[in-house]
């Protein structure tokens, strides 16, 4: 049986939090440097300190790590130890579920290093969804579809927002068509449209074998998703999308964005709404670490009375934060500063992954 044929649905992100899980970086391939690796420590510590203003955060360490992610993290906020890869817990994380008779169930995708990426290890990740489902108490459904937390959005009404280059790339799913990666979507979400966006932002999408150089002067490789959602698009509200706009034609990702919001305003949702599109302007740095930035301010946590908002010392990030406040009024926006994160591949939502309230 499926989650959908059991009665579950994936709740919206606005909707009531339990809580708000986390995981701790740890020594690996996207932190081996010592000194990236305190700034990322540091970077998750804040996210994880504005989360907690407003719900409970439980932090997945690595064995033997809790003692000195408690120590950054403060008074207030859950650890427990677990075998770790990464620290992305929006993609290695269940994606949970709700079936309105106060009982939480969990989607345990098939997760293989965001396509098998050569920079990437997977072999404590892959493990790691089942890990917090059990510890949620929730009731775990396993999909044979390789895709992450990041790579979906939904409405809590019916529509899913998805990206070719993912779910339909061969790096993930051969031999899937989209009919088929649909209706897995659909019966472990519960939703029944999906909007497919043709690809996710350029930074997003390292070259192969590439090593840059980073501003703090020691090389590292490319990280990217391939095409992730969750930094170009996400609800806001039944009907209303907010969207990366690049309004520099300098910039790749200023015909990409373009496409993706003419798109949007083009489609309907599963109840037939014409979906209202907020764009939001992408900050005014173009280049990070030597290749182009994919600072968004798209990749926002939603939680209770709250939004945590990347921040990125930018003339921008006062526009961002005024557009939330509008389409939030009723929740306190907080800006954190998500360079760091951007540069180990994601940002504010990829690191946050949401148990909703049964």
């Amino acid at each position: 049986m499926s989650a959908a044929a059991d009665g579950f649905r994936m709740p919206a992100e606005w909707v009531p939090h339990e809580r708000t899980w986390m995981a701790w970086p740890g020594p690996n391939q996207t932190f081996d440097d010592p000194g990236e690796l305190a700034a990322a420590r540091v970077a998750w510590a804040q996210v994880a300190r504005a989360v907690r203003r407003f719900e409970p955060v439980t932090v997945v360490c690595g064995p033997g790590q809790s003692g000195e992610a408690r120590a950054l993290l403060g008074e207030g906020i859950d650890t427990v130890e677990r075998d770790l890869d990464d620290a992305w817990m929006r993609d290695i994380g269940p994606t949970f579920l709700t079936n309105g008779k106060g009982e939480l169930g969990a989607v345990d995708w098939t997760f293989n290093g965001w396509g098998a990426q050569e920079w990437a290890r997977w072999e404590h990740d892959a493990k790691v969804a089942g890990h917090v489902a059990d510890l949620a108490g929730a009731r775990t459904y396993a999909s044979d579809l390789v895709n992450e937390g990041g790579a979906i959005h939904v409405d809590g009404e019916g529509t899913v927002l998805l990206t070719e280059t993912v779910q339909l790339g061969p790096e993930r799913n051969p031999g899937w068509a989209r009919e088929q990666v649909e209706a897995e979507i659909h019966a472990q979400l519960g939703t029944r449209k999906a909007i497919w966006l043709p690809r996710g932002l350029t930074g997003d999408y390292p070259p192969p074998s590439s090593r840059l150089r980073s501003s703090r002067g020691y090389p590292h490789p490319g990280f990217g998703t391939l095409g992730h959602v969750d930094i170009v698009a996400a609800f806001a509200r039944p009907g209303v999308v907010v969207a990366h706009s690049q309004p520099d034609p300098a910039h790749p990702d200023h015909e990409v964005t373009r496409e993706v919001i003419g798109l949007l305003k083009a489609r309907t949702d599963a109840r037939g709404r014409r979906l209202e599109v907020v764009e939001v302007p992408a900050p005014t740095v173009l280049e990070a670490d030597g290749h182009w930035a994919d600072y968004s301010y798209i990749n926002h946590y939603l939680c209770n009375g709250g939004v945590v908002l990347c921040g990125f010392d930018d003339p921008r990030d006062e526009i961002a934060a005024g557009i939330f406040r509008r389409l939030f009024p009723e929740r306190t926006v907080t800006l954190v500063d998500a360079r760091t994160i951007f540069a180990g591949g994601g940002g504010i939502h990829c690191i946050t992954q949401q148990q909703p309230r049964t």
